[in-house]
């Protein structure tokens, strides 16, 4: 289980909190930097990576998503607890991606590219 991403309830609020600085997804930010200068991976590039991804790999999760609130060294997203099985495959997703890294570095530099 990992510390940098999980899912707070606060009345009918979920709230998907990455820790971005974090040691596993800050080597994630510091090798898609690497490749793409512009992608120093802080919580607002971050949010919009997030967006690319989601609108092409999982855009039930992005239309269930009520707002974010990306900071410098943390993102937050909003569901309402009906949308509660896809904030946890935000949480799945953000674990894939940062767990994997080496497998989804192309892939993640392709998106902040976009942005």
């Amino acid at each position: 289980m990992s510390n940098y991403v999980g899912i707070w309830q606060r009345d009918d609020v979920l709230t998907v909190w990455f820790h971005n600085e974090m040691d596993k997804p800050f080597v994630l930010g510091e090798k898609m930097h690497a490749i793409c200068n512009d992608a120093y991976m802080n919580g607002y590039n971050w949010d919009a990576f997030f967006n690319y991804y989601l609108a092409s790999r999982a855009p039930e999760v992005l239309s269930a998503m009520q707002a974010s609130s990306p900071e410098a060294g943390s993102y937050a997203a909003y569901f309402n607890k009906e949308y509660e099985q896809q904030a946890g495959r935000f949480v799945a997703i953000i674990r894939e991606l940062v767990d994997n890294r080496r497998r989804n570095v192309a892939h993640c530099s392709r998106g902040v590219r976009l942005h």
